[in-house]
């Protein structure tokens, strides 16, 4: 008898060692923890589940997966919103937001333009940039009607009202020259911009470095500098993708080079801590993706980049994923199989002029883009490789393509229904939870004599996760 006592007096907890760790340690412990296992340890008490469904727990969950950044932008939305409206008092609740972020399954669209106002606006363009950094968001150059190549800067600050009309101010500073298919990347509170093709189609492969300034009278400034580069550049280059990969890295991937071909290399730009100079270096290994244009590049964080889609050299459109990975000290590349088949509404999945942008959960948002046959779309996608296996693993799960099928989910759409777009531009807030585009290429109306009834856009419109 006095061993069932023991044994049933154990499983209440009452005499469990680890009910007698001190919260705070005990919280240390579980943030150490995947989710998974701290949900199956709220199981195993009436302690361990007081503990679990602690909201400073999942605050702390929730930095630690998101990172600070959107966690703080969420509270300061928040705040803002509750400021604004006394009488919808909303307060987050961490462990169901986590939840509602993990089971999205729906994003909600909202028109932010208005270019038949009095107000000025960017005018219609494709392959532009488009950034959010230092609370607004920065449109530069891309090509328009006529074949013009655009030079002009817009700057609009976004504040805490996300579904506003924006303000847009442009910024007249002459540089960097007029360009499309450029990349444009966020470091820090920088912008670091490199090649593209001019108005004479010839391919660039120059870099700038951007900063934003917000003066206390909410007059904003931009000011643009040719960064200084050792001997050592990328070739010229355009429709190529771009994205930062740490606190001062660019890495850059494909496009488009001299006399029209379609490029398969991989360079990473060392920038020194102030911005003023840096250093290309080309990264060769094998495997590493087939030449490409009008892909994407996407940093997850960490180490770990995935690029998607865009057109190979025999013209055709793709749907390969492929993961960049830092760790360890080794710069590698590693394809993610799967089969289109496995993969719900998949065959619709191979694309080029998409969108693809890290949002609140660390995971792919992708939108818009064309087929092989120049149709257009305008479905969102959600891409979450949170599951596959690692690296190392990767010759092993080659043979198992049907494995990662379920990273893929199509998500509906609700409120306002943008066109189907290729090659226009988006980005995210702070928050992750807020995703801006803008412009690209739509079908118009066919004109005589024209081989294509093709038209730039001018529409800004705000895509958010419903939660």
């Amino acid at each position: 008898m006095a061993e069932r006592r023991s044994s049933s007096s154990s499983h209440n907890g009452s005499s469990s060692p680890i009910t007698n760790i001190a919260q705070d340690h005990l919280f240390s412990i579980l943030l150490l923890l995947p989710v998974d296992s701290i949900i199956s340890f709220s199981m195993t008490c009436k302690r361990s589940m007081l503990l679990t469904h602690s909201d400073t727990l999942w605050e702390s969950i929730c930095r630690r997966d998101w990172g600070p950044t959107s966690v703080d932008s969420l509270k300061s939305s928040a705040a803002a919103s509750a400021a604004a409206d006394t009488n919808h008092l909303q307060q987050l609740v961490w462990k169901k937001l986590y939840q509602q972020v993990h089971q999205l399954n729906c994003v909600s669209c909202y028109r932010l333009s208005d270019p038949d106002g009095d107000e000025a606006y960017p005018r219609p363009r494709a392959s532009h940039s488009l950034n959010f950094v230092s609370g607004c968001l920065v449109l530069f150059g891309g090509g328009s009607e006529g074949g013009r190549h655009l030079d002009d800067t817009w700057i609009a600050h976004i504040g805490n009202n996300f579904k506003r009309i924006l303000k847009w101010q442009m910024i007249n500073s002459g540089m960097p020259s007029g360009r499309f298919g450029h990349s444009c990347v966020v470091i820090g509170d920088s912008l670091v911009l490199f090649g593209g093709i001019n108005d004479n189609g010839i391919r660039q492969n120059d870099t700038w470095v951007g900063q934003v300034a917000l003066d206390e009278m909410f007059v904003l400034t931009l000011s643009w500098r040719l960064l200084k580069l050792e001997p050592v550049a990328p070739p010229p280059r355009g429709a190529h993708a771009g994205c930062s990969i740490g606190k001062r890295r660019m890495l850059i991937y494909g496009g488009i080079g001299l006399s029209g071909v379609r490029l398969g290399d991989a360079w990473v730009l060392e920038l020194s801590e102030n911005l003023s100079s840096g250093t290309w270096l080309e990264i060769v290994t094998h495997p590493s993706p087939p030449a490409r244009s009008g892909h994407t590049l996407t940093f997850l964080g960490e180490n770990q980049t995935v690029l998607f889609g865009g057109r190979g050299l025999g013209y055709e459109v793709l749907n390969d994923v492929w993961l960049f990975d830092t760790s360890e000290g080794h710069l590698r590349w590693a394809q993610l199989q799967y089969d289109l088949q496995n993969v719900p509404e998949g065959l619709s999945l191979p694309r080029v002029g998409h969108s693809a942008t890290l949002i609140l959960g660390g995971r792919l948002l992708i939108y818009g883009g064309e087929d092989s046959y120049r149709h257009r779309k305008n479905d969102f996608w959600l891409l979450d490789i949170s599951s596959r296996p690692s690296i190392k693993l990767q010759r092993a799960t080659q043979k198992r393509r049907g494995s990662l099928a379920n990273m893929w989910k199509r998500l509906k759409s609700e409120g306002y229904k943008p066109d189907c777009r290729s090659f226009h531009r988006a980005c995210v807030d702070d928050s992750g939870r807020y995703l801006y585009v803008f412009g690209g290429m739509m079908d118009g109306l066919l004109q005589p004599g024209a081989s294509s009834g093709l038209k730039f856009d001018g529409e800004l419109f705000l895509v958010e996760l419903v939660l």
